[in-house]
């Protein structure tokens, strides 16, 4: 069974060639795809660290901009 996606192909194909890249390889795309999701689940758990911290559920803007900070 194939890994479920959450970001779509052809938006991040669009930017990559928007960047400079004119031409663009499928598995260099499902490459920046399983790394941008890595990244992302890596920032909202710790952006959920800094919400339950602040005895919250809900997963603010100010978490993110620090879990971004925090990880960069």
């Amino acid at each position: 069974m194939a890994k479920r996606r959450y970001f779509a192909w052809s938006p991040l194909r669009k930017l990559m060639k928007r960047s400079g890249a004119n031409i663009v390889a499928r598995n260099a795309v499902d490459l920046l795809i399983m790394d941008l999701e890595e990244v992302a689940t890596k920032l909202t758990k710790k952006a959920l660290t800094f919400a339950q911290h602040a005895n919250r559920k809900k997963i603010t803007k100010d978490d993110m901009t620090l879990a971004i900070k925090y990880l960069s």
